[in-house]
């Protein structure tokens, strides 16, 4: 599903991003602390829609707050601390030309949620809710996971040209792929030839691993199971090890998901997975996705 890569790829990148600030803090390497104040500029008016500018750009070292939206009245804090005082500091400070702005905290490198059930002083009494205007990568990443997916599509484009292109698969030729090449030469409307199966076995087995949604696709694709299994035959004359690496790849990301997930879902992650592998294959059928899958 695109929309899970995409996420997946914002939250690894600002995941990492997170902890070299970090990193680089104790450091007292503070370089990247800077570059970061911009990129958030960008990402946070792409994620909420704001307008939001660098106020550093007009008041070199601007005390307590760094980004400004004066269309929608928001002052933001950028900050790799996210505690109590921070915020307190930030808000004891000389707000008055912002009477009735919203001040937003954004941790970007430390969990912020402790602060959000916090009571903090507010002497000029800027709108400040730290339940709605303390945000953290996780809070943000939140608010990403729901969007449209055309508006989480920008957000990932913006995060590839800001924190660098996605790293591509390693790109071979692959079993799964070449078993899937001789299945799109089947005629599937074709009745296959009748073959023995130990339905109890495959019964049992949707028991035990609950398959409920699962079950209704493997009762409908279960007539092609002697195709399958004729191809695999053939397929396995071809090298010792060529069936059983098709399998093996398959049971890899079984277990490289089931402490995560179980039943439909685990079941479900599976496919995509196998279909993932199969379009990064060299060898990938040039087939439509929804006959792919």
């Amino acid at each position: 599903m695109n929309r899970s890569h995409y996420w997946n790829y914002i939250e690894s990148k600002l995941s990492t991003l997170a902890t070299r600030i970090e990193v680089r803090g104790k450091l007292n390497i503070l370089d990247i602390h800077l570059q970061s104040e911009n990129f958030y500029l960008h990402f946070l008016n792409e994620v909420y829609g704001w307008q939001l500018k660098n106020l550093n750009t007009t008041h070199k070292n601007a005390e307590a707050i760094d980004l400004v939206d004066s269309n929608n009245q928001i002052v933001i804090q950028v900050s790799a601390t996210a505690s109590k005082q921070k915020i307190e500091s930030a808000l004891s400070k000389d707000l008055s030309s912002y009477a009735g702005y919203t001040f937003k905290f954004v941790s970007i490198s430390k969990d912020a949620s402790k602060l959000r059930s916090g009571i903090f002083e507010n002497p000029h009494n800027l709108t400040f809710n730290p339940q709605s205007d303390i945000l953290d990568i996780p809070s943000i990443l939140q608010e990403i996971g729901v969007l449209e997916i055309d508006d989480q599509k920008q957000i990932y484009e913006l995060i590839k040209k800001e924190l660098g292109e996605e790293i591509p698969p390693h790109i071979i030729e692959t079993n799964l792929a070449t078993i899937i090449n001789i299945l799109a030469k089947e005629d599937w409307n074709q009745a296959t030839s009748k073959i023995e199966i130990r339905a109890y076995e495959v019964e049992r087995k949707i028991d035990y691993n609950k398959l409920n949604a699962a079950k209704a696709i493997i009762d409908d694709y279960k007539i092609h199971y002697g195709r399958v299994d004729k191809t695999y035959s053939e397929f396995s004359k071809l090298g010792a090890n060529k069936s059983t690496s098709v399998l093996a790849s398959i049971q890899k990301y079984y277990l490289a998901n089931m402490a995560d997930l179980s039943n439909d879902k685990l079941f479900f992650k599976i496919i995509e997975c196998v279909i993932a592998r199969i379009q990064q294959s060299t060898n990938c059928p040039q087939i439509a996705y929804d006959e792919l899958n």
